[in-house]
């Protein structure tokens, strides 16, 4: 299966959904359609690189962990991220994120994203081996 991902309907807010064949596949996928929630990922060139490390007791809490670690490092560093490397063993995860700073008029932001949400929680594997990784933003 080739990874994607995709946005749901909910509320007020935006749903996120990644897939892959692998975990951080769809970490992966999810945290473009973070980005997507934002701007066209296309438009942010991978010029600067940072490094994440989360921790969390199971898969739905290191997501959420991700998610926040990523909007966190957007809002602070005002940059936008557009290629991710992640990698997961035992409930931690480690990233390498590139992206670029915020430009206005090049990324034309629509929303700011304000923190991953438990609603909609879920990350698994189905029985095709595609690995699901989803959640609600609050915008």
């Amino acid at each position: 299966m080739q990874p994607d991902w995709q946005h749901f309907e909910h509320g007020a807010d935006i749903g996120i959904w990644g897939r892959g064949d692998t975990l951080e596949d769809a970490f992966t996928q999810a945290a473009l359609a973070l980005t997507a929630v934002i701007t066209d990922p296309d438009t942010i060139a991978a010029e600067t690189g940072i490094e994440l490390d989360c921790e969390a007791p199971d898969h739905e809490l290191l997501f959420v962990d991700w998610l926040n670690a990523l909007i966190y490092e957007m809002a602070s560093r005002r940059m936008l991220f557009s290629r991710f490397e992640v990698q997961i063993q035992d409930n931690r995860l480690h990233a390498q994120v590139w992206g670029e700073a915020i430009n206005l008029e090049k990324h034309r932001p629509t929303v700011e994203v304000k923190g991953a949400t438990y609603t909609a929680l879920q990350v698994y594997e189905d029985d095709n081996g595609t690995w699901h990784a989803r959640t609600v933003v609050d915008v």
